[in-house]
């Protein structure tokens, strides 16, 4: 297993989803706001109705781990801890499409992914 990057970026992947959710789950936040925003990344794959370019750009924008990586830090450091639920949640959402497999985007197509290439 060790040999094989893809299964361990898919483990990554898991991880980081059980993680988000643990965290979310001893927030005590409600997880009727979970299940309703779990999916709103995938929003930005409507970009790929302009084309492939401008559909990757906006699906790695938010499917990359930094966005809500700076979420969680910001409402931190701003102790505006309102802002944790969001940023979990859409780490979740990375962790969950990771594990499936579902990589970021080259501007090519939509199924050319980062995880195809390792």
């Amino acid at each position: 297993m060790l040999t094989k990057p893809r299964w361990l970026l898919q483990l990554e992947g898991f991880l980081i989803l059980a993680t988000a959710a643990y965290f979310y789950h001893a927030g005590h936040y409600r997880w009727w706001v979970f299940a309703l925003l779990f999916l709103a990344p995938d929003i930005f794959m409507l970009g790929y109705l302009k084309d492939a370019r401008v559909g990757s750009v906006l699906y790695n924008l938010v499917h990359t781990m930094t966005g809500p990586l700076l979420l969680l830090a910001g409402a931190l450091v701003f102790a505006s801890p309102v802002w944790i639920p969001y940023g979990l949640i859409w780490l979740a959402h990375i962790g969950f499409d990771r594990t499936l497999g579902y990589g970021l985007k080259y501007p090519t197509f939509f199924k050319d992914t980062h995880l195809q290439h390792v």
